[in-house]
């Protein structure tokens, strides 16, 4: 049985507390904010047969975290440049920001040795990923990506009209590449991979997702979210950007939300060929939603490359930190390339966020194979204190 609730009902409720509308940000926002938000019998979000996510229950009354960790959010950012910047350029809001957008598009070409013209800005990575979903499925067709994935454009694609053809991760949590190829049909539309993969914190072999690129892209366009490639050391290298320039149809989505610390200011990028930009573009502006100061703030992170650097490792810290007392209390964890962990619990998920959230510590929690989970980003060293603390009370 499922229950269709309306999304001004709906965030009345649970979302709302704790765990928040950061339980899934597309269904609250953007282009198809308007259309019901379909629950199970237990008011629980499905998404496949193979995926589903657990929400809070209906509360009186918001829930003041101690400890947010549920929205994969950089506890340390912005950079105290950016900080500055946003400062100096506040009374420029009453400005369009087209000539510095240009100046932030030259930069970030610049840095991925690409052209401007294979640069397309947003607010954020997630409006990218939503209006290509919009472009591209206009006339149906459908999608091909992992399961469980990151949902923004997938579920964007859908209310679009498009079919979702999800392929199950394989048992180390890596895209199963020759399942995602052998889906493709002449209705695939899009191939999207999120790399690393969010819930899962999982990365795929960089040398058999770039021959799949090379090679799959010249059958149909593929899209590759790289929101979390920044926390790697080596993630430059890693990167899905150099295809650009052998001409391949793939699109990269870059975001300075996540290592950056911008989540609230709103921006990220896409790095595609000209003619697929132009394809976009032609329906939908995508610069057009980024402030002044958003953008001067931008410029500045990207100067900032010691609040980059401490992020990173400080991230690190708190992972290695949680991997270690997750350990000791015998719980199993996928291994992170992230800002975020996910391991699989005894309890059902609802009733875990409960308890989580009365010790005021929020996270995320999946159904994922018929197994609950949880997903704790990494929040300050104190935070995961608080987190690692609570979990034992509540799991141990």
């Amino acid at each position: 049985m499922k229950t269709t609730v309306n999304r001004r009902d709906w965030l009345k409720r649970g979302a709302l507390t704790a765990a928040g509308m950061m339980a899934a940000p597309y269904l609250a926002q953007g282009a198809f904010s308007n259309r019901p938000v379909v629950l199970d019998a237990e008011g629980n979000l499905p998404y496949t047969p193979f995926f589903k996510e657990y929400l809070p229950y209906e509360v009186d009354r918001p829930v003041e975290l101690l400890a947010k960790l549920n929205a994969n959010e950089n506890p340390y950012g912005p950079s105290p440049m950016a900080v500055e910047a946003i400062k100096k350029y506040a009374d420029k809001g009453n400005r369009y920001a087209w000539k510095e957008l240009f100046q932030l598009m030259d930069k970030i070409a610049l840095k991925e040795s690409v052209k401007q013209e294979n640069i397309m800005m947003g607010p954020g990575s997630s409006d990218l990923l939503e209006k290509t979903a919009m472009v591209f499925f206009q006339k149906g067709g459908n999608i091909v990506s992992a399961d469980p994935a990151y949902m923004s454009l997938i579920k964007v694609a859908e209310a679009t009209g498009a079919t979702w053809k999800p392929v199950p991760l394989k048992e180390d949590w890596s895209h199963d590449l020759a399942g995602m190829e052998a889906a493709i049909d002449s209705e695939t539309k899009l191939v999207y991979i999120c790399n690393p993969n969010n819930p899962t914190a999982s990365m795929t072999d960089h040398a058999e997702l770039l021959d799949f690129c090379s090679r799959v892209s010249e059958k149909v366009p593929i899209f590759i979210d790289e929101a979390y490639m920044g926390f790697l050391e080596d993630g430059d290298k890693k990167s899905m950007v150099s295809l650009i320039n052998e001409g391949k149809n793939v699109m990269i989505a870059r975001t300075f939300s996540k290592i950056q610390g911008m989540a609230g200011i709103r921006v990220g990028y896409v790095v595609a060929q000209p003619e697929t930009l132009e394809i976009i573009q032609k329906i939908t502006r995508g610069g057009m939603g980024i402030s002044l100061p958003s953008v001067q703030a931008a410029m500045a992170s990207m100067d900032d490359i010691e609040f980059q650097n401490k992020s990173r490792t400080l991230n690190k810290e708190c992972r290695e930190y949680v991997y270690e007392n997750l350990t000791r209390m015998g719980f199993e964890y996928v291994p992170s390339s992230t800002s975020f962990i996910i391991f699989p619990i005894e309890m059902e998920g609802k009733g875990f966020l409960e308890k989580m959230t009365a010790l005021g510590v929020g996270v995320r929690a999946f159904d994922i194979m018929g197994k609950n989970w949880c997903r704790v980003s990494m929040g300050t060293m104190n935070e995961m204190k608080l987190f690692t603390a609570a979990l034992e009370k509540v799991l141990v």
